[in-house]
């Protein structure tokens, strides 16, 4: 989990990061991954030096890499079944 105090442009070449990772682990070149996603070698080759990319060409990579599923999970609200629940989570998130 990221920490709160991290600035967007930290998260955004994290993100690069674990794409350049998960893209090299699947044995893909840049020129691969961009010709599978349909987002271009240059967007790709910028994204993984700055983690500059739209939101669009982004979700190209991440169906390709099999990572859609984590921005479906975006900003959704979890519906909770109990009280205890809540206090659960709460303590997690703390000892985090």
């Amino acid at each position: 989990m990221l920490d709160w105090y991290l600035y967007p442009k930290d998260v955004a070449k994290t993100i690069a990061k674990n794409e350049k990772v998960k893209r090299k682990a699947r044995k893909l070149t840049q020129r691969e991954l961009a010709g599978r996603s349909g987002v271009t070698l240059a967007s790709l080759k910028r994204f993984e030096q700055t983690g500059e990319i739209s939101l669009v060409s982004l979700l190209k990579i991440a169906e390709v890499l099999e990572e859609k599923s984590a921005f479906i999970e975006l900003f959704t609200t979890k519906e909770y079944s109990s009280i205890q629940e809540v206090i659960d989570e709460r303590k997690c998130r703390q000892s985090k």
